[in-house]
């Protein structure tokens, strides 16, 4: 997956679109992402036992999860903010680089 943890990220389509955020946390094998103050969504939640003493009931706003391919890439080229595709390249030593597309910067 080209979108990884701790990436800032523009959600491009839906209810969010024009938002960034940070990836809180990747989820290759279903290819979705958890972005930061994206997709914001209301928990109903059920007061019950933990082994710390009891948790209350009420309703809880969290993050949930959305797919990569509704989400770009943001990188800085001269002070500004930049939403960019994600290449890759290979160093002499055979590792594995990210590369943005419309600058042409490793990431």
């Amino acid at each position: 997956m080209k979108i990884k943890k701790g990436d800032l990220v523009q959600v491009i389509t839906g209810k969010d679109k024009g938002k960034q955020g940070k990836v809180i946390q990747a989820m290759p094998t279903e290819n979705r992402v958890l972005v930061e103050g994206v997709n914001r969504v209301k928990k109903h939640t059920k007061a019950g036992q933990t082994a710390g003493g009891s948790q209350a009931g009420g309703i809880v706003i969290t993050e949930a999860p959305i797919h990569v391919s509704n989400v770009q890439l943001v990188v800085e080229k001269d002070g500004q903010k930049v939403v960019t595709r994600v290449g890759f390249r290979f160093d002499d030593e055979g590792n594995k680089i990210r590369v943005a597309k419309r600058t042409g910067e490793d990431i």
